[in-house]
């Protein structure tokens, strides 16, 4: 028994030691794991940082690429209309005698990211053998001549075939294996002839439609022709709007059921695991001063952008329409909303310098504002569709 507690008391320190030094090596472990946590916990944030900033770069949902000022930018225009085969005279505003270049020198700037410039080559890397087509009015041709400009001046050496059309027009970069197309139509529904005249048809979609269904990228537009009035300019003599046959009705709740039908047709017919489709937006005209606080005045003779990022004049109807009907398609389409930022742009238009005469506040100068929507357009192909 003696030995035993003899035994014990010299094993006590031993154990003692035994326990501190397990102690001290667990503390210091949890320690280091303390501090491993805490530096990937520093790294993850940093890399969340880091990401965050390459998100901004690549145009991800978390930027709202539509949302932002126009700022002076020495490095614009993307080309010279002088150089570029594509465009029409009414849109080379140069050409007709403005005299003033200051407006070619504005880039969009978005207030949480920054847009990647331009490259044409890139473009045609990125989607080459594809096929892109824009679908609508005379927004639409503005648009496709600017992205075909675009892409020119990044390879102005690529052999092209161009193609004047109608409804279908085509711009093909040969090398690349890309066209880009236009496919005129104003109202997207369809307008047919009758023994009482040309009637808007707002439920059906059928003429040239079957042209559409096989693009990679479609890029449709409407709105520019829905407010025309007169026997020339509307385009109609009489509206069918199910079983009516009318001479007129609102033009925003035409314009409303229109875009319902080819909602419709996009969601029967688009085979989405192919096709990104994209719906331009409202493109405004600035032919009321009074929008802007300056009610003696037009587009005419404007020489720089609005500043900041609200249009006093404020937001229009028929984009609301488009809002509501996007986000009731099953379809996912993204909507450029270039509303707002083309709003801004008062000084954009070819005014008095479009070659046919008159004063032009409803198309835009090229190169110029359509450039930065085709720029959005190639920022917004790697986003989450935006409606």
């Amino acid at each position: 028994m003696g030995f035993k507690l003899i035994y014990l008391f010299l094993l006590l320190p031993l154990l003692t030691l035994t326990i501190l030094s397990r102690a001290d090596h667990a503390l210091a472990s949890d320690k280091k794991l303390h501090e491993s946590h805490r530096n990937r916990t520093v790294l993850a944030g940093a890399g969340r940082v880091k990401i965050a900033a390459l998100k901004g770069r690549k145009q991800t949902s978390d930027c709202n690429l539509f949302q932002g000022r126009w700022v002076f930018d020495a490095s614009y225009p993307f080309y010279d209309s002088s150089a570029c085969p594509f465009i029409d005279g009414e849109f080379d505003c140069l050409k007709f005698g403005r005299p003033d270049r200051q407006f070619l020198k504005y880039s969009w700037q978005p207030d949480s990211c920054t847009i990647p410039r331009f490259d044409g080559q890139a473009f045609l890397n990125k989607w080459r053998g594809k096929r892109v087509m824009f679908v609508g009015d005379s927004l639409s041709q503005n648009m496709w001549e600017s992205l075909g400009c675009m892409i020119h001046a990044s390879v102005p050496d690529t052999k092209t075939t161009f193609l004047k059309r109608t409804p279908v027009s085509s711009l093909t970069f040969q090398e690349y294996g890309v066209t880009i197309y236009l496919y005129r139509t104003p109202y997207l529904v369809d307008i047919s002839k009758e023994s009482v005249g040309r009637v808007l048809n707002l439920g059906t979609i059928e003429g040239g439609a079957d042209v559409w269904k096989d693009m990679d990228i479609l890029v449709f537009n409407s709105w520019h022709w829905w407010l025309h009035k007169g026997v020339e300019l509307q385009g109609w003599d009489y509206i069918r709007n199910g079983s009516s046959l009318i001479r007129d009705m609102d033009r925003l709740d035409a314009f409303s059921k229109g875009l319902a039908t080819w909602a419709q047709w996009v969601d029967q017919n688009v085979n989405i695991s192919q096709t990104r489709v994209f719906f331009q937006g409202i493109s405004p005209t600035h032919y009321v001063g009074k929008e802007w606080n300056e009610p003696k005045n037009s587009c005419n003779g404007q020489m720089q952008p609005l500043s900041g990022s609200t249009y006093p004049g404020g937001s229009l109807p028929a984009a609301s329409i488009v809002s509501r009907v996007l986000s009731s398609m099953r379809t996912p389409v993204y909507l450029l909303d270039i509303t707002t930022l083309s709003q801004l742009r008062k000084d954009a238009h070819p005014s008095t310098y479009g070659g046919g005469g008159g004063t032009d506040c409803s198309h835009w100068c090229l190169p110029g504002l359509p450039d930065t929507w085709n720029q959005l357009l190639r920022s917004s192909l790697g986003v989450k569709n935006r409606t």
